[in-house]
C-alpha cells in the first residue's frame, strides 16, 4: 500500500482521476467523465501534492491540465495493478515509492532487489527501512530472470529458490546459464515447503505429483522461468510424467497467490506452490518438496555497507519473528554466506556440475562472512 509522508492511505479515486486527466487533457472533462465534483477533484489533487511535496498536475491557462512526472508515476502504478488479476501489491508499492523518489529528485534506493515472489522477501523493505534506515526497491520476477538481472548489473541482490535434494541439479542447470558462480555468493534466508494446493478437505483425494495426470484434475501452473515451474518440471521428469497429459499445464500465472486464488475460486482444483499461499487462501496443502529461498549477490558487494546491514537484519530477532508468521517457512541460518556449490548435493557428479564455471583459485568450502561467522552447507 502506498502512503503519504505522514502515513495516510491514498484515496482510491486519485488513480483514475490522474488517468482521466492524462487522457482528457482538462480537469473539467476528467471530473465529468468520472462523475466527481470539480471542487472534490481539486482538493484531492491539492492534498496529495502537498503531502508528497510536489505537484501531481500542472494547469496552465489555455493549455488545460497535464500530469507532472510524479503524477505520471501514479498512473504507471495503476496500470501495473490493472495488468494482473492478482497483483503483488507490496512489490508494486515498493516500485512506485522508488519511482516517486526519482521523480522528486531524491537519491536512488540503496539496494535494488529483483526476486521471486515470496512472503518472507516482501517483509525485507519494511524491516530494512525500520532497522537500518536503508531504502530497498523490490521488484518481483521469476527466479531465473532475477539471476539474469543480477548478472547484467540491473540489481544488487537476486532472490531465488532451489530445492533441497536431487531435483536441485535439474533446476540448477537452468539457473547456471544466468548465474555467475565464480563471482557471486549466496546469502541464506529461509526454507519453505512446496506442494499441492487443494480445496479444503481434499475432495479429489490427491496424494502426489503423479495424480496431476488424472482425467478429473484441472491444474493451474506457474509461468515458465519461475523457480516453482522449474521444480515442478524436474519432479514430473523424475516421475516420468508428460506435461501434455496434465489438464491445465499450459495455463500460467505469475505468483503463488494467483495459483492459490484460482484453486480457492474453483477455477482449478489443484495448483503447485508454497504452503504459505495455500494457507492464506484457506486451502489444504500436500507436501512434496522442501526448498531454500536465498539472495544472490556479487562477491565484492558483500563489503557494501547496505549489504552488511542486510546481513545483520537477517540475523536478527525481528526477521526471525517475521518468518514465524509465514506458514511452511523456517529460518535457514539467515545471513550466512556460502557459494552456489554449497547448496547442491555433495556427491562428486553434483559437485562437478555445480563448479564447472567456478575458477580453481577459489575454494568451495566455507566462506567467511563480513562479521567473521563461517557458513555451512
Amino acid at each position: 500500500m502506498v502512503m503519504g509522508q505522514a502515513g495516510e492511505r491514498i484515496e482510491p479515486q486519485l488513480f483514475p482521476l490522474l488517468r482521466a486527466i492524462q487522457e482528457e487533457g482538462k480537469l473539467t472533462l476528467a471530473t465529468r467523465r468520472l462523475g466527481l465534483s470539480y471542487r472534490y477533484a481539486w482538493d484531492l489533487l491539492g492534498k496529495w501534492s502537498k503531502l508528497f511535496g510536489d505537484p501531481l498536475v500542472r494547469m496552465e491557462r489555455g493549455k488545460g491540465a497535464q500530469l507532472t512526472p510524479l503524477g505520471t508515476k501514479f498512473v504507471w502504478a495503476e496500470q501495473r495493478i490493472a495488468e494482473s488479476s492478482f497483483p503483488r501489491l507490496e512489490s508494486i508499492a515498493s516500485e512506485l515509492n522508488a519511482e516517486i523518489g526519482k521523480a522528486r529528485g531524491r537519491r536512488s534506493p540503496e539496494l535494488r532487489v529483483h526476486a521471486s515472489h515470496g512472503y518472507s522477501i516482501e517483509k525485507l523493505p519494511e524491516l530494512m527501512r525500520k532497522l537500518a534506515s536503508v531504502e530497498v526497491e523490490l521488484r518481483v520476477m521469476g527466479s531465473n530472470d532475477a539471476l539474469a538481472s543480477l548478472s547484467r548489473g540491473e540489481c544488487d541482490l537476486a532472490g531465488f529458490h532451489l530445492p533441497i535434494g536431487s531435483p536441485a541439479l535439474t533446476v540448477w542447470r537452468t539457473y547456471s546459464a544466468n548465474a555467475q558462480a565464480d563471482r557471486q555468493r549466496i546469502i541464506r534466508m529461509i526454507t519453505r515447503e512446496q506442494g499441492l494446493m487443494v480445496a479444503r478437505g481434499n475432495p479429489l483425494k490427491l496424494r502426489s505429483i503423479s495424480d496431476l495426470a488424472r482425467r478429473d484434475v484441472r491444474f493451474v501452473n506457474r509461468q515458465a522461468g519461475s523457480g516453482t515451474r522449474l521444480l515442478l518440471d524436474a519432479l514430473l521428469a523424475k516421475e516420468g510424467l508428460e506435461p501434455a497429459k496434465i489438464r491445465g499445464y499450459e495455463r500460467a500465472e505469475f505468483s503463488e497467490s494467483a495459483i492459490a486464488a484460482f484453486v480457492s475460486s474453483g477455477v482449478a482444483n489443484v495448483g503447485f506452490g508454497i504452503e504459505a499461499a495455500a494457507r492464506h487462501f484457506g486451502l489444504d496443502f500436500i507436501h512434496v518438496a522442501t526448498e531454500r529461498y536465498m539472495l544472490a549477490c556479487h562477491a565484492d558487494a558483500l563489503a557494501l555497507p547496505a549489504i552488511e546491514q542486510l546481513i545483520v537484519v537477517l540475523s536478527g530477532a525481528e526477521f526471525r519473528d517475521a518468518v514465524a508468521t509465514v506458514p511452511g517457512s523456517k529460518l535457514d541460518a539467515p545471513g550466512t554466506v556460502c557459494t552456489f556449490a554449497d547448496l547442491l548435493p555433495s556427491d562428486r557428479k553434483s559437485r562437478k556440475i555445480a563448479t564447472a564455471d567456478v575458477k580453481p583459485r577459489r575454494s568451495h568450502g566455507n566462506v567467511v562472512r563480513s562479521h567473521g561467522r563461517r557458513s555451512g552447507a
